[in-house]
């Protein structure tokens, strides 16, 4: 179904493509003055247009957001666009094995001077330039940095008489008391997000397991791995998770009161305020602790989105440039303020207190970094990975076929690919 689905995107929107192409498209190829961002955000387009009539002011070159709300058809797109003569101007992607495969194809502009620059103006730190690199080079500037956190609600909290918990024992002891309370106290999903809790257990647990099964020198039958699935089912089984189908927003199921916590990356507290609720009133945020308390770091998953410029874009220089202003204070103040999140410049100061403390402790020496489970592995290992955790949380006994399912998919991607 989702083959089916992916397929049906790809004619479509190659279908928009030449339409667009029939019709002029963005055909001006220099000395623009007006760029477009293409992104799978489109919930963020208000925080874009902001940045657009920013950078008109600040470089005499605006944006304009076109954003899509649906992953697959965004993919699709971006594809579509690299056989077409209609071709975005800048457009937002993944880092891992899914931005190694644009790169590869040639088809992402170098940005290595960037780089150069904006690190030696300490505009970008060091450790973020790996998720970059390929052969030796950049491509893409980084949209975005996150960490992934629990989100609570502090009413529900106090009801309970729990507090953000400082071990894994903390957690589910604080799990314990909310059940009783009636409150389901994690958020999970069968969706998009299916193999969020897989990630926190397994980095958790055993951090060099997980980033193996990134390059295949792991397999998802490993034992440790099989050791994580039936944690996780143990969580299910206790009624600790939410109704993996249910459809209502995460941020409204923390907002009712329905759901006590939700594992998201930071960039989710824009999604709770838009629903109206007030950080550090309504709701707080902390680290989730190791499952295994004999792992002396704290393992804390992040992410970081890249902000891309095709080789043959309309105007590259126009886009480079749009692109190097981006890491510049100015703009990245106003990008992650507007949006309440945390920003990649480290000269950015972030108001909210909870935040600065996320993005502090991040940078600290008992805290060790693990890329994201989606950036992770490659494109269809992710694909084979994402319907086996969402068919797994709706039905649990099942977690050794899905891992079975799994491996062989990652077996078939590394025959062809190599280790």
């Amino acid at each position: 179904m989702r083959r089916t689905r992916l397929l049906t995107a790809v004619v479509v929107t190659a279908a928009l493509a030449l339409s667009a192409c029939g019709s002029g498209g963005d055909s001006k190829t220099e000395g623009k003055t007006q760029l477009k961002l293409y992104n799978d955000k489109g919930a963020w387009s208000p925080y874009f247009k902001e940045i657009g009539t920013l950078s008109q002011q600040q470089i005499g070159l605006g944006m304009e957001p076109v954003g899509y709300t649906d992953a697959n058809t965004y993919d699709a797109f971006i594809k579509a666009s690299f056989r077409t003569n209609v071709k975005p101007d800048l457009f937002t992607w993944h880092t891992g094995a899914q931005l190694e495969e644009i790169v590869k194809a040639g088809q992402v502009a170098d940005t290595s001077s960037l780089w150069t620059d904006a690190i030696g103006k300490g505009y970008l730190p060091e450790s973020l330039k790996q998720y970059y690199t390929f052969d030796g080079k950049q491509y893409c500037v980084p949209l975005n940095v996150a960490y992934w956190v629990m989100f609570y609600n502090k009413k529900v909290f106090d009801d309970a008489g729990v507090q953000p918990p400082k071990t894994w024992a903390d957690m589910m002891d604080a799990a314990a008391k909310l059940k009783a309370k009636g409150v389901t106290p994690f958020y999970g999903t069968s969706q998009l997000f299916s193999f969020v809790w897989f990630q926190q257990l397994l980095i958790g647990q055993d951090p060099q397991l997980y980033n193996d099964l990134g390059t295949g020198k792991a397999k998802f039958t490993d034992p440790g791995v099989v050791k994580v699935m039936e944690q996780w089912k143990s969580l299910i089984d206790s009624g600790y998770m939410s109704d993996p189908g249910d459809k209502t927003e995460p941020q409204e199921l923390l907002k009712s009161g329905k759901v006590a916590m939700a594992p998201f990356g930071t960039w989710f507290n824009t999604s709770m305020t838009q629903v109206g609720l007030k950080p550090g009133t309504d709701y707080g945020m902390f680290t989730i602790p190791n499952l295994n308390p004999a792992n002396t770091k704290n393992t804390l998953l992040f992410e970081s989105g890249p902000l891309c410029v095709l080789d043959k874009a309309p105007d590259k220089a126009a886009s480079l440039k749009f692109a190097q202003w981006w890491l510049e204070p100015a703009a990245q103040e106003k990008w992650a303020t507007s949006r309440g999140d945390v920003s990649a410049n480290p000269k950015v100061t972030i108001p909210d207190p909870a935040l600065n403390a996320i993005n502090q402790s991040a940078g600290g020496s008992d805290v060790a970094l693990a890329s994201r489970f989606f950036e992770l592995v490659p494109a269809p290992v992710l694909t084979a990975a994402l319907d086996a955790f969402g068919a797994f949380t709706v039905k649990p006994a099942d977690y050794q076929k899905q891992l079975a399912t799994l491996q062989k998919a990652a077996d078939d991607y590394w025959a062809k690919a190599g280790k």
